[in-house]
């Protein structure tokens, strides 16, 4: 099998301002979405552009617009005709635009209907409260369709409508997702737009607070802290008939986790063995290279569940045919649709025995949207050179997917992964299995206790364990870790491992495209 070019792969998904080239599938999206409803001019947009281009927004999938978001500044006025839309957007022109305004008002959002169910709604409204944090806005102000009102319209008033959507005991396309994304009614409004006849006319008037603001400061409010959300999966292992049902358990998680608006998700090491239950089974070796046929589909599910759910996955690991000779990967799944993958480095001696595996020989280390981060699978945290290379290549967090078979096997994790932190001042997060997998040699028996770690010193958690799960049930733990607390730390903590280093009767030197490297 020769060696998968992981941009055959990639999703390459962007939130990015619009321009003037993007006209034409804007309309074209624009009419599916609203059907019956006049589209954008060419006039409005190029208006809306010149006029004020961070506003204009467009998730981009693949060179598709996918989803797009208009807004303008205003100055608030508890007064203001709100209920106006034509009034407010200047009929769509957003001439009116202020730019010493305190206020940002959305006077669209829309997502293909090819792409819904992959929450770009939700990057468009982080991009705009982003938006309204860098120019130091007070708040967002939207006026919310009402899609599915028309469907109740005969049943019910707009009203007891929008009160059984905060119920959650009707689903409204645009008002549940607003809700979800931090946005709190204030008032409904009619006639915001007749032509809407899917709403009957009818709209919501929401806002959002910008807790950051600060009166009368000239550029934005800088946070105390930078906090990164992890998804930590204990995943058990059972039999599957088939990759549709191993996807299934996948989804969910991913699901979770991105319902808890997590950054990362993190499964373990080799979970992907469960699928040997669903082939005919083999000697080790020959099951190895059998499991590693599933690759292109492993690779198509996560990097469609990343863009999906929009959150960064660490893909456990799978085994993966180059060239004839069998690796041990941890992929990447950034929620913007790249991939990224790092080699097992060191192998068991149980990995050599029984399926033959070969080592990778560079330590990785991944931008992402949440800084820099690390994957080192299972066997290679024991090894301190590979966190030293890792953190002097400034990765703040290392996920260690791991699958062990017995409690000292798990403890040999646990402890290099908690030295770890305090010799390089970085969080680690390992994610492990658990459950059985009879008949499948080499894999049949799973210890667990998944968790994440923090340095050891008085501003960390308690026995420096930010969380952990119970061991050997089927769980996942949500838990912050704070990026700047890790910087402050190395700098002015009660000790400073990185900066003691006795460099003058030591050092770490390791070799890489063959260069040699000193830390």
């Amino acid at each position: 099998m020769e060696t998968l070019d992981l941009k055959d792969f990639e999703w390459k998904t962007v939130v990015r301002r619009l321009t003037m080239d993007d006209f034409d599938q804007l309309v074209e999206m624009q009419l599916r979405c609203f059907p019956g409803m006049k589209p954008w001019s060419r006039e409005h947009i190029q208006s809306q552009i010149d006029t004020f281009p961070a506003g204009q927004l467009c998730v981009e999938i693949d060179g598709k617009i996918a989803a797009s978001a208009s807004s303008l500044i205003v100055e608030y006025d508890p007064n203001m005709a709100w209920h106006n839309w034509s009034a407010i957007s200047d009929n769509g022109m957003i001439r009116n635009h202020d730019p010493k305004g305190d206020t940002l008002y959305g006077i669209e959002i829309m997502v293909d209907p090819e792409f819904r169910g992959m929450r770009l709604s939700r990057r468009l409204y982080d991009a705009r409260k982003e938006l309204c944090r860098n120019l130091n806005l007070s708040r967002i102000i939207i006026g919310g369709r009402l899609p599915g009102y028309h469907k109740y319209a005969n049943e019910m008033s707009a009203r007891e409508y929008i009160d059984k959507v905060i119920e959650r005991a009707l689903f409204d396309p645009v008002l549940t997702a607003q809700l979800s994304n931090g946005f709190a009614l204030q008032g409904l409004i009619p006639d915001y737009f007749p032509s809407d006849e899917a709403s009957c006319g009818y709209a919501t008037f929401l806002e959002w607070l910008n807790l950051d603001y600060r009166a009368n400061a000239k550029r934005r409010y800088h946070h105390v802290v930078e906090p990164i959300r992890l998804a930590v999966v204990q995943y058990e292992m059972r039999a599957v008939k088939d990759f549709g049902e191993f996807a299934t358990q996948c989804e969910f998680f991913i699901d979770a986790a991105s319902d808890y608006k997590s950054d990362f998700v993190v499964f373990p090491e080799l979970f992907t063995t469960q699928l040997l239950s669903c082939v005919p089974p083999s000697r080790p070796g020959l099951a190895a290279r059998q499991l590693a046929e599933f690759t292109p589909q492993y690779l198509d599910l996560f990097t469609e569940m990343a863009v999906k759910h929009n959150v960064n996955i660490i893909g456990g690991s799978q085994f993966v045919i180059e060239d004839e000779t069998l690796y041990n990967i941890s992929y990447l799944f950034r929620r913007d649709g790249t991939l990224g993958k790092q080699y097992k480095i060191h192998i068991t001696p149980s990995e050599r025995k029984w399926w033959g595996v070969s080592p990778g020989d560079k330590v990785e280390v991944f931008d992402t949207d949440c800084g820099k981060i690390s994957i080192l699978v299972c066997y290679d945290i024991e090894f301190p050179e590979l966190v030293r290379i890792a953190a002097q290549k400034d990765a703040g967090i290392v996920f260690v997917p791991f699958n062990t078979d017995t409690r000292q096997g798990y403890l040999r994790i646990r402890h290099c992964a908690m030295a770890r932190c305090v010799e390089n001042h970085v969080y680690v997060a390992v994610s492990g299995c658990t459950g059985n997998l009879p008949f499948v040699e080499n894999s049949d028996l799973h210890y667990a206790q998944s968790a994440i770690f923090t340095p050891a010193d008085a501003e960390f958690a308690r026995d420096a364990i930010a969380a952990e799960c119970n061991p050997n049930i089927e769980t996942m733990i949500i838990h912050d870790v704070d990026v700047e607390q890790l910087r402050r730390h190395r700098e002015i903590g009660n000790v400073q491992n990185w900066n003691d280093r006795r460099r003058d009767i030591y050092k770490v030197v390791y070799k890489e495209e063959g260069q040699e490297h000193e830390i």
